[in-house]
């Protein structure tokens, strides 16, 4: 049942962009309203998994790539459409940057046996990306806000950046300790 939650956030991806990209006065309502729905599926897998005892391999790989799915496609779709502009897009760069580095640091750590633990910190980071992600959805000039709420969500989307150059950086120190440690 958790995976099957965690493969329908991944499957949301496909109609979240398709009503991004809907030449519509309702586009950003609705798409939000996907996205929502999505990262709200984020809490609610890791939550069925352990009451039902259905923690999984499968599910601690799957889930952390749903996640980048849905807020890199929202990211860039925001920056192709403008709504992320100038050094926002920076923040965006950093976080899908570290999103890539860190898949392959678990890439190669899975290569030599080992894992490398979801740190609390690296919980609320992805919280933050999913946060920062919706609010710029809502902040979007068709957006249920507009660009009133810009100001707050492009501060939240750098919160987000610096929480995710601080695990990224974290996991990269931890990885490559245990990396060496294989090789000693």
């Amino acid at each position: 049942m958790a995976n099957l939650i965690t493969l329908a956030r991944m499957a949301l991806v496909v109609p979240f962009v398709f009503v991004f990209l809907a030449n519509a006065p309702w586009n950003m309502t609705a798409a939000l309203i996907i996205f929502v729905i999505a990262a709200l599926t984020d809490f609610v897998d890791g939550r069925v998994a352990r009451a039902r005892g259905e923690c999984s391999a499968l599910g601690a790989a799957l889930d952390p790539i749903a996640d980048k799915l849905i807020v890199a496609a929202a990211l860039i779709l925001l920056a192709r459409n403008g709504v992320i502009a100038g050094y926002g897009v920076v923040a965006v760069i950093i976080i899908i940057l570290r999103e890539i580095l860190v898949s392959g640091l678990r890439e190669a750590l899975a290569a030599a046996g080992q894992t490398l633990a979801v740190t609390p910190l690296a919980k609320w980071k992805t919280t933050a990306q999913l946060v920062a992600a919706g609010l710029m959805l809502a902040a979007a000039p068709t957006g249920i806000a507009g660009e009133a709420l810009r100001p707050a969500a492009s501060a939240a989307l750098w919160l987000a950046a610096i929480l995710t150059l601080w695990t990224g950086g974290d996991y990269s120190v931890r990885a490559a300790a245990l990396l060496k440690d294989k090789r000693a």
